[in-house]
């Protein structure tokens, strides 16, 4: 019992080590798993080893050690399992030449330079506790350590940054990828050569490896897929079904330990063969499940662990010389690699620099390694003290090196860039529309559609925000950050979808969906990115600002708030209903009626006019309806808002607020800088220049 309450109260001590350090890693601009893993060396030899007082023994007594262990590895296991399912091959769809490239040659090189170092480091490092060193365990060794990038350390620096959104972190994402995949084989076959008793049992180590990565792929995979029905019957993540996943990784690990190779491989098969296709939901649930226990309670135990093999003060004087020889080959290596790599597929200076800086983040994914390492006997504990130290500093160079190469303005422009190749930007009339809500979507992206009118080149943006928890605080290692990407290839396929079924004739389609920390602003800098001519904005999205939006005067776009009808009764569909325009002498009232007007064109109905200041404000507008009715629409002055005519929608000035209630949308009309400084016939100019061959004027 006195065992156990130790375990208990060393477990909560290790948290409260690791969320204090992580937090003061954010507030130094460093992702969090670097203190994490100061966190867990600090609890080692290094530093609570050198207090007074025997502090390291009193708190982690030797009898307690074995189940802090073993609940350390059970974190690795789920960790892995995490990363294998994070390792989703639609990061390199469509990047397959550039990717492989990058990231054969940001192996290769460090590879062929970690196996020098080994033949180097080997005499002075060739026993443990009296038993030999093998050289050919250490030269394989060193060289998958020093190619090793880790995918979900990159991942989250890339999406603190907003680089995710760019073709540069795009590209570090495919080449992270195909490095873990490569790098995990190779580890697997180095653990095999040095576990294999002779050539005949490392034959056997592969050839049951290969079996079991057969069967996993081509037998257990098939079978996960069923799990889709499960949840899609059950409408949510069932204990059933983690019960599944939970036995699948665990089963996997043993059977990958009894192989010969680690357990580790078992549990990061399992995660890449987990569903992919149409299982974003079942993913994220999966791993807000797991990363709770994952990153919170096993793994900072994982890094304590670690610590406990670190002894900083212990390196030597030779030792020192020894850490930056291993520093240069590392960081050396992945550099020259993978910038060589980019610039045969041609990447450009600034973007081939970014992608070897990044392609040196090591993190946690080589602490994994390097404790395979320690447990195979090819490191002594002088030598993985210094490779631990080499994981965090090029880690923790990361950051600071990227801002520098790669700093905020460039990435501002970049993401830029890439929206409005992606959206296909012309010089067309453009119309946003906010869909924030899945059930209101289509309703919503009905109206944005009847403001396109016809006559001109026009575009349709759909568009939302995605806003997790996640997205307001970096992210941590271990949180599931796939789900997050799943969650937005789903949304551009839903956008894609509600686009490619609606009838807006000769206009364009395009889908706009990124995450968000300040939905409010991103909202408006989309909308200066796309050059919008209209936002619509659901007067129900919760980050609608209270008491609307008045855009500045450097905000050339229109704010539409549309207040939809709830019962839905009424669609844009039918013709024979009109537009109606509510004005008033402002600018927001004049922009109001065009709109209606363009409307009303675009659908071939009529229009309606009401003055909300009397008749005198229609007399400001008397010329311009002539013109409208010489073109053939049916436009008529109503002093009353509804007579025998129901509007199949409604535009207002936001200033002369509409307070009845219908089954029609109901859009208040914020002018845009543009509208203040042009008169109506001008407006009306622009947007129906087929129509309007005579003078329109006021």
């Amino acid at each position: 019992m006195h065992i156990a309450a130790t375990v208990f109260i060393d477990i909560a001590i290790i948290i409260v080590f690791a969320r204090v350090f992580g937090r003061i890693a954010i507030a130094v601009g460093q992702p969090p798993v670097v203190g994490e893993i100061v966190a867990g060396l600090s609890l080692g030899p290094s530093l609570l080893g050198l207090l007074p007082g025997d502090l390291e023994t009193k708190l982690f007594p030797p009898e307690v050690l074995p189940y802090l262990d073993i609940l350390a590895q059970l974190g690795l296991i789920l960790f892995m399992f995490i990363v294998g399912l994070e390792l989703d091959m639609a990061f390199i769809r469509g990047r397959e030449k550039i990717a492989g490239t990058i990231s054969f040659c940001s192996i290769l090189v460090p590879f062929g330079l970690g196996a020098l170092l080994a033949l180097l480091l080997h005499d002075h490092h060739d026993q443990i506790d009296g038993s030999p060193v093998p050289l050919l365990g250490l030269i394989l060794f060193m060289g998958v350590a020093m190619s090793i990038t880790a995918f979900p350390v990159l991942a989250r620096i890339l999406t603190d940054r907003g680089m995710h959104r760019t073709s540069t972190g795009a590209i570090a994402l495919a080449c992270a990828a195909v490095d873990d995949i490569i790098a995990w084989t190779l580890l697997a076959l180095v653990v095999a050569v040095v576990q294999g008793n002779g050539p005949g049992d490392v034959l056997r180590i592969v050839a049951l490896t290969a079996a079991f990565a057969a069967f996993m792929f081509l037998v257990v995979r098939r079978l996960l897929v069923k799990m889709l029905g499960w949840y899609r019957r059950a409408g949510r993540l069932t204990p059933d079904i983690l019960a599944v996943v939970l036995i699948g990784v665990l089963a996997s690990s043993y059977l990958t330990e009894i192989i010969g190779i680690h357990s580790i491989f078992g549990a990061f098969i399992f995660g890449a063969i987990m569903p992919r296709a149409d299982a974003a939901d079942l993913t994220r649930e999966v791993l807000e499940r797991l990363e709770q226990v994952s990153v919170l309670l096993l793994l900072p135990l994982f890094f304590v662990v670690t610590g406990f093999g670190v002894n900083v003060a212990g390196i030597t004087a030779s030792g020192l010389w020894q850490l930056g020889l291993i520093l240069v080959v590392a960081i050396g290596g992945k550099f020259i690699g993978a910038y060589a790599g980019a610039k045969l597929v041609k990447v450009p200076g600034r973007q081939a620099s970014a992608l070897s800086i990044l392609m040196n983040t090591r993190g946690l994914t080589e602490l994994v390694i390097l404790n395979i390492g320690k447990q195979l006997g090819v490191l002594d504990d002088e030598l993985f003290t210094m490779m631990v130290l080499m994981a965090l500093i090029t880690t923790a160079m990361t950051g600071p090196l990227l801002k520098w190469v790669y700093p905020d303005r460039a990435i501002a422009r970049d993401i830029a860039i890439a929206e409005r190749a992606s959206l296909g930007i012309c010089d067309s009339y453009r119309v946003l529309v906010m869909v924030d809500d899945p059930a209101r979507a289509a309703r919503l992206a009905a109206v944005g559609a009847s403001l396109l009118g016809s006559g001109r080149p026009a575009q349709l943006v759909l568009d939302r925000l995605i806003t997790t928890a996640r997205s307001k605080s970096p992210l941590e290692v271990g949180a599931g950050l796939t789900p997050d990407l799943n969650l937005m290839a789903a949304t551009v396929d839903e956008l894609n979808k509600l686009g490619a079924s609606m009838a807006i004739g000769d206009a364009t389609v395009s889908v706009l969906c990124r995450f968000s920390n300040d939905p409010w602003a991103d909202l408006l800098n989309q909308a200066e990115v796309v050059e919008a001519d209209v936002i619509v904005i659901d007067s129900e999205w919760s980050e609608l600002p209270a008491g609307g939006f008045i855009p500045s005067d450097e905000q050339r776009f229109s704010v539409l708030v549309a207040r939809l009808a709830e019962d839905g009764t009424a669609t844009l569909a039918d013709p024979t209903r009109p537009v109606l325009a509510v004005v008033d002498g402002s600018d927001s009232g004049r922009t109001a009626l065009v709109m209606a007007a363009w409307a009303a064109l675009g659908r071939g109905s009529g229009l309606l006019v009401h003055a909300a200041e009397g008749a005198r404000a229609v007399k400001r507008y008397s010329t311009a309806l002539t013109g409208l009715q010489s073109h053939g629409m049916k436009v008529e002055v109503v002093e009353r808002l509804f007579g025998d005519e129901r509007p199949a929608l409604v535009l207002h000035p936001s200033a002369a607020p509409f307070k009845q209630r219908l089954a029609a949308p109901i859009l208040a009309v914020t002018a845009g800088a543009d509208d203040r400084v042009t008169d109506l016939a001008d407006q009306l100019g622009k947007l129906i220049p087929a129509q309007a061959e005579g003078t329109v004027s006021t």
